[in-house]
């Protein structure tokens, strides 16, 4: 087990502690778990334990809006044929299901399409353009993706076909000559939350387009409407409220910000999948043992759904973590190992036995998948064990053409975990080209290196801790020695120590009823708004540690210094800890509090990262 670095945070201000703990009756960890979070005012705690809709902002402050928004009623209008066109991951693909399932209520000339993850590659196709052309489409609408397509929707053009870019990848100097592009990264770009997903973008093309159609904005104060207008408010928030599931999926998959917009779509999107989750949803989650059936369905269903929790499956309520988990891998996998098309299908179809086929299949995708990354995985350690190439880079770039190009992310990702290092996996592309995935540490900005390496370069793209890249086998060797000195440079050549963020040092005493009553009402949690880290210090084991699964270290943590009941605590992959605590050693933990549910029972559990012996 590395050793590892835990960081205290103390980016806040003592006194700003003080006066929100008074002003919302809480003690001073909750208050300092709030301020971390950018919460310092009574108003400001009041929305984030109380989102709403009304708290999402207006789709028309976004650059490109009306433009899009006037686009698409002149197709409608003309009955000309509009094509939906996304990325192949969940983000992509979730757009795509939630403005295509939109524009189908209003038209029936519309298509969707997916790019071949091994035949076109990421991004706007040429041969996309090409089935749009020859179909008669005369509007593409492009999701999470496109921002850099300039040729492609020049091309596209010159073929009488229009573009609306949806994306919100970094952009570059310049942006496509479409319709409208609607990125709120771009630097004109007057939106004032910066970090939606693709999926999100997807959402807000949706509610403006139904704010103009219904005659009511969300951000109208209910105040300043008649009963009529007030009435058309409630039905827009219903009728959007039904997308927000996919929203949730592609926050959650997509690894963006849970702060401001994202945690309140995040809210309500669980809300729905949570009480009404949509077949092919419903379909996935029964592969995690979890079934969502209600009452309401009627006795059919009822008595299904208690032939299936007499099988193993349970009622549980889903998380972020759920999502990331259990549903995004599998809709991923689609596009990975088969055709994303069936993950929008997935999305779309109100037939629950089609959705039961289209999740059976996109299960054995997933099984696929795994098979293919543990074997790449493995391999790639192999090398950079044992290939004296690797010693001492703190990069690490692996090329092999047999690697499947759906799971180069996936193992660049497990590098990166395993080595603490930046890491691009390559494998064929097409067209002669070598593509991959880079990962990178939250130390080091990956998009700003790979913008020094463009010239060797022929495509890349993403975020600063992701990305995709291109790039012809000449100059593979050039590539990888200037990204190493863009590390060092930025790393240093000293081996990068893991860390790990604690947000407070509290006792066992400290966790109340109470306490974690106010903690769970920080969810949902993700990035920016992380399940809260804590220390613990001079503990010992209550004499039961024993290592379950692949060297899972199951053990009951009680205080030396405090009178406190025991806790259990999970460690996953800290095995190695447990002749330390058979031997009565007292250690410091650093761990996060969850609900574990287990045989109809529920228990806080300390879900450990880190162990410090002090003896």
């Amino acid at each position: 087990m590395k050793e590892k670095r835990w960081i205290i945070r103390k980016d806040y201000d003592l006194e700003t502690v003080e006066k929100l703990a008074a002003s919302l009756g809480v003690d001073r960890i909750i208050a300092t778990l709030l301020v971390e979070r950018g919460v310092t005012t009574f108003e400001e705690a009041r929305k984030f334990f109380r989102p709403g809709l009304d708290q999402i902002h207006d789709p028309f402050l976004m650059k490109g809006m009306r433009e899009a928004v006037d686009r698409i009623n002149e197709a409608i209008r003309k009955q000309e044929r509009i094509m939906v066109y996304g990325d192949y991951d969940v983000d992509g693909t979730s757009a795509v299901a939630l403005l295509y399932s939109y524009l189908k209520e209003l038209d029936r000339n519309i298509d969707f399409y997916v790019p071949d993850r091994e035949r076109e590659g990421y991004g706007i196709s040429y041969q996309g353009i090409d089935y749009a052309h020859e179909t008669g489409v005369k509007l593409m609408i492009a999701l999470d993706c496109g921002i850099k397509a300039m040729e492609q929707v020049d091309y596209a053009k010159e073929r009488g076909i229009d573009f609306i870019i949806g994306d919100h990848h970094l952009p570059g100097d310049e942006v496509p000559r479409a319709v409208a592009v609607l990125d709120p990264k771009q630097s004109d770009c007057p939106y004032p939350y910066k970090e939606l997903s693709g999926c999100g973008i997807s959402f807000k093309i949706v509610e403006a387009h139904l704010e103009e159609r219904l005659g009511v904005r969300l951000c109208d104060l209910p105040e300043q409407l008649d009963a009529h207008r007030l009435q058309r408010q409630e039905e827009l928030k219903l009728k959007l409220l039904k997308y927000l599931d996919l929203v949730a999926v592609s926050i959650a998959s997509d690894i963006v910000p849970i702060m401001g917009e994202n945690r309140v779509l995040a809210f309500f999107g669980l809300r729905v999948l949570n009480t009404k989750p949509r077949p092919g949803i419903e379909a996935i989650l029964r592969y995690g043992h979890v079934d969502k059936r209600r009452a309401d369905q009627g006795d059919g269903g009822d008595k299904a759904a208690q032939g299936d929790k007499k099988a193993g499956y349970f009622e549980k309520e889903l998380t972020i973590s759920d999502l990331v988990f259990l549903i995004g891998p599998r809709i991923n996998a689609a596009g990975r190992i088969r055709s994303a098309f069936d993950s929008v299908r997935l999305m779309l179809t109100d037939d629950p036995a089609i959705a039961r086929q289209l999740a059976d299949d996109i299960n054995q995708y997933n099984m696929e998948r795994k098979d293919l990354d543990t074997a790449a995985t493995e391999e790639a350690k192999r090398r950079i064990d044992n290939d004296p190439f690797y010693t001492g880079r703190q990069s690490l770039v692996l090329y092999d053409p047999g690697w499947h190009r759906g799971v180069v992310g996936i193992v660049a990702s497990r590098i990166v975990e395993a080595y603490n290092k930046p890491a691009i996996v390559f494998t064929e592309g097409s067209d002669g080209l070598i593509t991959g995935s880079a990962r990178s540490l939250k130390e080091f900005d990956m998009h700003e290196a790979l913008e020094k390496c463009a010239d060797l370069l022929e495509h890349f793209g993403g975020h600063k801790s992701a990305a995709g890249v291109s790039l012809k086998k000449e100059n593979m060797r050039a590539f990888v020695e200037r990204l190493e000195r863009l590390v060092r440079e930025g790393l240093g050549t000293e081996e990068v120590v893991p860390e790990v963020e604690v947000d407070a040092e509290i006792g066992f005493s400290q966790i109340t009823p109470k306490f974690l009553r106010i903690l769970k009402q920080f969810a949902p949690f993700g990035p920016e708004n992380n399940v809260p880290v804590f220390v613990s210090r001079e503990l010992v084991d209550t004499g039961n540690a024993r290592i379950v699964g692949t060297n899972h270290l199951k053990f009951n943590a009680i205080p030396l210094t405090e009178r406190s009941a025991p806790y259990p605590a999970i460690a996953f992959q800290q095995g190695e800890a447990l002749q330390g605590m058979q031997r009565g050693e007292r250690f410091d933990l650093c761990y996060q509090l969850e609900e574990n549910y287990w045989r109809g029972r529920t228990e806080i559990q300390l879900n450990v990262k880190d162990i410090k012996f002090v003896d």
